[in-house]
């Protein structure tokens, strides 16, 4: 399942719709503005929230969380001895770890669980400018998991950068 992902999606406090390969709205981001740290909620077609991200407020590296129905599903943040900027670790409840490294900034990366790949984040593919692809390689992952991960790695690594 391939989605396109408009990169105004780091501006938070704007709505605006994910869509599938088709062209069909498929998740509604829900950006939640006059908040003291970034939030927003990914939606599905009917408007029921299938998870809400924000950012962690105290924690010594910036981190983002990823909640299901009120409870913590992940927990994203930089991998820490790692000579790449570009990698990043997500901690699932569950005690999974994903993977996410490649060309954050350029929207060349991949997500991958224990060496096997399940999801492709890229501009390649597109023409629209803008806008980046989140394929999803296993069908039997979460989609809305996986581009909130994508989302999120984006969303620090842009921030890591203003920084510098």
């Amino acid at each position: 399942m391939r989605f396109l992902v408009r990169d105004r999606i780091l501006g938070f406090g704007e709505d605006y719709w994910i869509e599938d390969e088709h062209g069909d709205k498929v998740f509604l981001v829900d950006g939640k503005a006059m908040r003291v740290r970034d939030t927003f909620e990914l939606k599905d077609r009917d408007g029921r929230v299938l998870v809400d991200i924000r950012q962690k407020m105290f924690a010594l590296r910036d981190t983002m969380v990823i909640e299901r129905d009120g409870e913590p599903l992940a927990t994203i943040r930089r991998k820490r001895l790692s000579l790449l900027r570009n990698h990043y670790r997500v901690h699932l409840v569950d005690g999974t770890e994903l993977d996410v490294s490649g060309k954050i900034l350029d929207r060349e990366f991949a997500v991958e669980y224990d060496g096997e790949l399940l999801a492709v984040v890229s501009r390649r593919w597109l023409h629209v400018r803008e806008t980046y692809g989140v394929d999803v390689v296993r069908d039997d992952a979460d989609p809305a998991l996986l581009i909130a991960v994508a989302v999120c790695v984006i969303h620090l690594a842009d921030k890591e950068r203003e920084e510098d």
